[in-house]
Protein backbone atom coordinates (compact mmCIF):
# COMPACT_ATOMS: atom_id res chain seq x y z
CA UNK A 1 0.00 0.00 0.00
CA UNK A 2 1.53 3.34 -1.02
CA UNK A 3 1.68 6.42 1.19
CA UNK A 4 -1.20 8.21 -0.54
CA UNK A 5 -3.54 5.23 -0.04
CA UNK A 6 -2.56 4.96 3.61
CA UNK A 7 -3.22 8.66 4.18
CA UNK A 8 -6.68 8.32 2.62
CA UNK A 9 -7.38 5.25 4.79
CA UNK A 10 -6.38 7.24 7.90
CA UNK A 11 -8.92 9.88 6.95
CA UNK A 12 -11.68 7.27 7.08
CA UNK A 13 -10.35 5.27 10.03
CA UNK A 14 -10.43 8.16 12.51
CA UNK A 15 -14.18 8.83 11.99
CA UNK A 16 -14.77 5.06 12.09
CA UNK A 17 -13.06 4.83 15.47
CA UNK A 18 -14.99 7.88 16.65
CA UNK A 19 -18.26 6.12 15.79
CA UNK A 20 -17.03 2.83 17.32
CA UNK A 21 -16.25 4.73 20.51
CA UNK A 22 -19.92 5.64 20.77
CA UNK A 23 -21.21 2.21 19.65
CA UNK A 24 -22.74 0.08 22.42
CA UNK A 25 -21.42 -3.14 20.82
CA UNK A 26 -17.77 -2.04 21.08
CA UNK A 27 -15.89 -3.76 23.95
CA UNK A 28 -14.58 -1.58 26.79
CA UNK A 29 -10.88 -2.05 25.96
CA UNK A 30 -11.55 -1.07 22.34
CA UNK A 31 -13.46 2.02 23.52
CA UNK A 32 -10.54 3.07 25.70
CA UNK A 33 -8.07 2.60 22.83
CA UNK A 34 -10.42 4.36 20.41
CA UNK A 35 -10.72 7.31 22.81
CA UNK A 36 -6.93 7.58 23.07
CA UNK A 37 -6.50 7.27 19.30
CA UNK A 38 -9.20 9.77 18.33
CA UNK A 39 -8.08 12.15 21.08
CA UNK A 40 -4.49 12.02 19.88
CA UNK A 41 -5.50 12.40 16.22
CA UNK A 42 -7.62 15.47 16.94
CA UNK A 43 -5.31 16.94 19.55
CA UNK A 44 -3.53 20.14 18.57
CA UNK A 45 -0.62 19.01 20.77
CA UNK A 46 1.74 16.34 19.39
CA UNK A 47 4.05 14.11 21.38
CA UNK A 48 6.92 15.40 19.23
CA UNK A 49 6.31 18.95 17.90
CA UNK A 50 6.08 19.15 14.10
CA UNK A 51 8.63 21.98 13.86
CA UNK A 52 11.44 19.53 14.77
CA UNK A 53 12.83 18.38 11.41
CA UNK A 54 12.02 14.76 10.48
CA UNK A 55 11.26 13.67 14.08
CA UNK A 56 8.27 16.00 14.24
CA UNK A 57 6.36 14.02 11.64
CA UNK A 58 7.34 10.56 12.87
CA UNK A 59 4.50 10.50 15.40
CA UNK A 60 1.98 11.25 12.64
CA UNK A 61 3.53 8.71 10.26
CA UNK A 62 4.25 5.92 12.77
CA UNK A 63 2.42 6.42 16.07
CA UNK A 64 -1.04 7.24 14.72
CA UNK A 65 -1.22 4.28 12.29
CA UNK A 66 0.02 1.96 15.05
CA UNK A 67 -2.67 3.24 17.43
CA UNK A 68 -5.32 2.79 14.74
CA UNK A 69 -4.16 -0.75 13.88
CA UNK A 70 -4.10 -1.72 17.57
CA UNK A 71 -7.57 -0.32 18.19
CA UNK A 72 -9.05 -2.00 15.10
CA UNK A 73 -7.79 -5.40 16.36
CA UNK A 74 -10.01 -5.11 19.45
CA UNK A 75 -13.20 -4.06 17.64
CA UNK A 76 -15.41 -6.92 16.39
CA UNK A 77 -15.45 -7.11 12.58
CA UNK A 78 -19.21 -6.55 12.18
CA UNK A 79 -19.10 -3.48 14.45
CA UNK A 80 -16.11 -2.11 12.55
CA UNK A 81 -17.73 -2.62 9.12
CA UNK A 82 -21.00 -1.03 10.27
CA UNK A 83 -19.12 2.03 11.55
CA UNK A 84 -16.97 2.22 8.40
CA UNK A 85 -20.11 2.45 6.29
CA UNK A 86 -21.47 5.23 8.51
CA UNK A 87 -18.14 7.09 8.50
CA UNK A 88 -17.84 7.35 4.71
CA UNK A 89 -17.65 11.03 3.87
CA UNK A 90 -18.16 12.06 7.48
CA UNK A 91 -15.09 14.33 7.71
CA UNK A 92 -14.31 14.89 4.04
CA UNK A 93 -13.27 18.47 4.67
CA UNK A 94 -10.74 17.40 7.34
CA UNK A 95 -11.06 17.54 11.11
CA UNK A 96 -14.37 18.56 12.70
CA UNK A 97 -14.84 22.32 12.88
CA UNK A 98 -16.70 22.47 16.17
CA UNK A 99 -14.49 23.96 18.88
CA UNK A 100 -16.07 22.07 21.78
CA UNK A 101 -14.55 18.80 20.52
CA UNK A 102 -11.26 20.18 21.86
CA UNK A 103 -12.50 20.58 25.45
CA UNK A 104 -11.99 16.94 26.59
CA UNK A 105 -8.67 16.74 24.77
CA UNK A 106 -7.39 19.94 26.36
CA UNK A 107 -8.65 18.79 29.77
CA UNK A 108 -6.64 15.58 29.47
CA UNK A 109 -3.49 17.49 28.46
CA UNK A 110 -3.93 19.96 31.33
CA UNK A 111 -4.38 17.06 33.74
CA UNK A 112 -1.16 15.42 32.45
CA UNK A 113 0.77 18.69 32.71
CA UNK A 114 -0.45 19.24 36.28
CA UNK A 115 0.61 15.70 37.24
CA UNK A 116 4.07 16.17 35.71
CA UNK A 117 4.54 19.53 37.45
CA UNK A 118 3.48 18.02 40.80
CA UNK A 119 5.93 15.15 40.34
CA UNK A 120 8.75 17.56 39.57
CA UNK A 121 8.03 19.80 42.55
Amino acid sequence: MDLKTRAKKLKTDIPTLFLALRDKDTPLLAKILAGITVGYALSPIDLIPDFIPVLGYLDDVILLPVLIALTVRFIPREVLERNRRQAEGMWESGKPKKWYYAIPIMAIWIFIIVLVVKMLL
